[in-house]
């Protein structure tokens, strides 16, 4: 059902595509003959959902057409499961289904959080004629999540060991499934969300904090969904993805988005990647990270930095890019000081303002 909560000027909306039953947030001008600016796609997160965008959306000049959809497993989109195999593969297939469904005008600017910076780019490779723009925020790497040691991806262990769905915090999803807003332990989805998705300095409006809260607790659970499967491995930390599942879906096993410099010079889109200085999820020693938890001993027995280092996220998205940029591509790298994985819920002046210069 769509929301009746929304924020003043967003409305909530559902699409049955051939894929997907879709909800999504919408805002500003639907009459392409009035309207005179791009049109918008906002794609979320990881334990999240288009509630992460709303205020963004509220605040956009209604020039532009902003769309939000929830992906497929959160907010109020149908459940279906995740075949990691193809990497982030049904999100970008979703997507394009929506986009067909809903007849947008393209070419669109893409804004893709987190994994959803992954699934714009994987839309983007598939579909570099409908892309005008692409606007990375905090993005998961070009080489997935997990498991690799250095600027080129190279993967620690030839079964990729240490990424997918058996190295998420088992507490957590469990209080995900129960959908717990209040708890005590250090796996409550409140204290994530008050510590982890922004710098811990950020101070939340009580309202709109509840609101984020809900988008994650919208997150279906299991093998299927989030974290995924895990298959067992001789290989520390114990655990190597399955073949089912979000975690999974942007595993190096399957994820490999480097790919994207490989777009003909004449479409590729440009990029612009805006990130948080203090930024604990994706970073060259995030904490979600195995290799960053073994070096700082909450992880028994990690082999060592030769052979299993913290990933060097922004690294690799920096080579990536660069090499985008020396096969006939541009991008621009903007840093928010004193702001952690989500800029445009910690600074959404500084984002819009960056967005609006994309736009115009």
């Amino acid at each position: 059902m769509p929301r009746d909560d929304t924020l003043a000027g967003v409305d909530s909306q559902l699409a049955d595509t051939d894929r997907l039953e879709t909800h999504y947030l919408e805002s500003g001008g639907t009459d392409r003959t009035e309207r005179e600016g791009e049109t918008v796609l906002f794609l979320h997160g990881n334990v999240s959902s288009s509630r992460f965008f709303e205020d963004v959306m509220a605040d956009l000049p209604a020039r532009h057409r902003a769309i939000a959809p929830d992906m497929r497993g959160y907010g109020d989109s149908e459940t279906k499961p995740v075949d990691a195999t193809n990497g982030l593969g049904d999100f970008a297939a979703d997507l394009r289904s929506f986009v067909v469904d809903r007849d947008l005008e393209t070419p669109l600017v893409l804004v893709g959080w987190s994994n959803g910076g992954g699934v714009a780019m994987r839309y983007a490779i598939e579909h570099p004629e409908d892309v005008a723009a692409l606007v990375l925020v905090n993005p998961v790497s070009p080489y997935g999540f997990g498991g690799t040691k250095d600027a080129e991806g190279t993967p620690c262990f030839d079964d990729y060991a240490g990424s997918g769905g058996g190295i998420a915090n088992r507490a957590f999803v469990s209080n995900l499934a129960d959908r717990l807003r209040e708890t005590a332990d250090e796996a409550a989805p409140r204290k994530l969300l008050r510590t982890y998705y922004v710098d811990p300095t950020h101070e939340f409006d009580a309202e709109r904090e509840e609101s984020y809260l809900t988008g994650m607790l919208d997150t279906a659970t299991g093998d299927e969904n989030y974290p995924g499967s895990a298959t067992d491995s001789d290989n520390w930390p114990g655990t190597a993805p399955g073949e089912t599942g979000v975690n999974n879906a942007v595993s190096p096993k399957y994820c490999r988005l480097d790919m994207i410099s490989e777009i003909d010079p004449e479409d590729k889109p440009p990029i612009t990647w805006l990130r948080g200085d203090s930024d604990q999820i994706v970073s060259n020693a995030s904490l979600f990270d195995p290799g960053t938890l073994g070096r700082m001993d909450e992880l028994p027995d990690w082999p060592g930095e030769d052979v299993f280092p913290p990933q060097p996220m922004v690294d690799q998205t920096r080579a990536v890019l660069e090499r985008y940029v020396d096969r006939g591509g541009n991008f621009e790298e903007v840093v928010f000081g004193n702001t952690g994985h989500t800029p445009h819920v910690e600074v959404p002046g500084d984002f819009l303002d960056r967005l609006e210069g994309v736009l115009d």
